[in-house]
C-alpha cells in the first residue's frame, strides 16, 4: 500500500500514517497484542487458496487441507473472538458473526455506481467483510480504516490466505486521514454517522476524501419525522453509550446539502430486525435482541423508536 501510496504522489499521507502505526504498536501496545497475534500465527500454512469474494458469506477454499491443518483452523479463529461483522467460511469452518453484513451489501449494492477500476474507502470497516465484497466487484484498490485492533486481526486472517491484493485496513481513525485528501473515487460510511459528536463535521470529512464527481455512500440510524426533527438520546441508544443524532432522512438530506453535496438521495430505508444481528456461537455477548423492550420489540429498552438505517447516495461536485 506505501508503494501504492508512492506512486500516485501521497507521500506525505505515507510518511504521517508510517508514524501513526509506529505509536499505535510500539508506543501504545494493546494489551491483547500479544494473544491475538498468538491466534493469527496458528491459522495453518495452507497453498493454492480459492478465494470467493463475492459470495454473502466471504470464503476460502483449498484443493487440498489436511487432517491436521483442518484441525487447527477453528481454535486460531476462535482466539480473534468476537467476530461481529461477516458471515466468513475458512476451508469449511463457517464463522456465523454477530451481523449478517450481507444483507447490508444486498441492499446497498444495487444503487452504487460501477465499482470497477475505482479506488475506495470504507470508513468503520470492522473486520473488512464489505472491503473484500467490494474488491470482488473490480475495485482497483481498497482501503479500510477502523481504530478496533481486534477487526485488524481478523481482516489479516482472511489476507493472509490471498497475497497482495491490494485490500487494506489501517488501524486509525478517520481524523487521523490528512485533509483535503481527495484521493478516492467511492466513499463508504456505514453505521457510524450517529456515533460522531459532530455528524456535520463527519460529511465535511468524508466529502475531503473524495476527488471531484466521488460518490458517498452513506448508511446510518434515522427516525421518522420531518425535514429539521432529529432524535438526540438523553443518554444511551439501544444499549449503546457513544450515540448523538439521529436524523429524519430529509434532515440528512437537508444536512447534506449544506456541506455541498448534490444528487444526495436516499436509497433504502430497513428496519434492523434481531435476525440481522443477534448472538452466535461466535459472538456471545448480548446482542439487539437484549436492547429492544421485551414488551415492544418496536421501541428500545430505553424507549426511543427501535433501529432503523437509511442509505444515501451523493456526489462531491
Amino acid at each position: 500500500m506505501f508503494a501504492q501510496l508512492e506512486a500516485d504522489r501521497q507521500d506525505a499521507w505515507k510518511n504521517t500514517l508510517a508514524h501513526q502505526l509506529r505509536r499505535r504498536f510500539d508506543e501504545q501496545p494493546h494489551g491483547d497484542l500479544e494473544r491475538w497475534l498468538g491466534a493469527l500465527n496458528a491459522l495453518p500454512a495452507i497453498t493454492a487458496v480459492t478465494a470467493h469474494l463475492d459470495r454473502a458469506t466471504v470464503t476460502l477454499d483449498a484443493a487440498q487441507v489436511s487432517e491436521a491443518d483442518q484441525a487447527r483452523v477453528e481454535p486460531a479463529l476462535r482466539g480473534l473472538m468476537p467476530w461481529r461483522k461477516g458471515p466468513f467460511n475458512f476451508f469449511g469452518t463457517h464463522i456465523d458473526t454477530e451481523w449478517r453484513s450481507d444483507w447490508k451489501w444486498d441492499r446497498v449494492a444495487p444503487h452504487l455506481a460501477e465499482l470497477h477500476g475505482r479506488r475506495i474507502l470504507d470508513v468503520g470497516c470492522g473486520s473488512g467483510y464489505h472491503c473484500w465484497r467490494m474488491f470482488a466487484e473490480g475495485a482497483r484498490q481498497v482501503i479500510g480504516i477502523d481504530p478496533g485492533l481486534l477487526f485488524l486481526f481478523q481482516f489479516l486472517a482472511v489476507k493472509r490466505y490471498l497475497g497482495a491484493v491490494p485490500v487494506d485496513l489501517l488501524p486509525v481513525r478517520m481524523e487521523d486521514l490528512p485533509p483535503n485528501l481527495r484521493y478516492f473515487d467511492t466513499t463508504f460510511s456505514m453505521g457510524v454517522l450517529y456515533h460522531r459528536r459532530s455528524p456535520l463535521d463527519h460529511l465535511l470529512e468524508l466529502k475531503d476524501t473524495l476527488r471531484p464527481g466521488g460518490e458517498l455512500v452513506l448508511e446510518t440510524l434515522v427516525v421518522d419525522g420531518p425535514e429539521g426533527h432529529s432524535l438526540m438520546p438523553a443518554d444511551r441508544y439501544a444499549q449503546m453509550r457513544n450515540v448523538w443524532f439521529l436524523p429524519s432522512c430529509a434532515t440528512l438530506l437537508r444536512w447534506l446539502d449544506r456541506c455541498g453535496y448534490r444528487h444526495a438521495r436516499v436509497v433504502d430505508v430497513s428496519t434492523t430486525t434481531t435476525a440481522e444481528q443477534r448472538s452466535t456461537d461466535w459472538m456471545r455477548f448480548q446482542s439487539l435482541r437484549d436492547f429492544l423492550d421485551p414488551q415492544d420489540p418496536s421501541r428500545t429498552v430505553e424507549g426511543y423508536p427501535g433501529p432503523k438505517r437509511a442509505t444515501i447516495i451523493a456526489e462531491k461536485p
